[in-house]
């Protein structure tokens, strides 16, 4: 299954001749290859992801529908990680505190 999910650019920025950004999950930020899209995208905007790449630019409400769907397949037992970044994406979007990942890896609630 290929999947793409969407996040939010945080920063953009050259990295050994590649445009790499700073992309937001749910509070989860992950480096990404934006070389797909870096005469499109900015802080601000969204993007899907898959496997490291930026593949496109989506708009907040298209962000949105798809964290939406995201929070309904995860029901299935082996998607249950997936319920965790859809829930904290939309808290995030509907101007809640989304969890923010601490240097371990680990998310923790309302850190910045």
């Amino acid at each position: 299954m290929c999947l793409g999910i969407p996040g939010k650019v945080t920063d953009v920025y050259g990295s050994e001749g590649l445009p790499m950004g700073m992309v937001d999950f749910g509070g989860v930020r992950r480096e990404v290859c934006m070389a797909y899209v870096a005469d499109e995208v900015a802080a601000g905007d969204y993007v899907i992801v898959h496997v490291g790449f930026a593949i496109s630019k989506v708009d907040e409400e298209e962000a949105r529908r798809t964290f939406k769907l995201l929070e309904e397949i995860s029901e299935l037992d082996e998607l249950e990680w997936m319920k965790e970044v859809a829930e904290q994406s939309l808290a995030g979007l509907d101007g809640g505190e989304p969890a923010a990942e601490t240097g371990d890896g680990q998310a923790t609630e309302g850190q910045p």
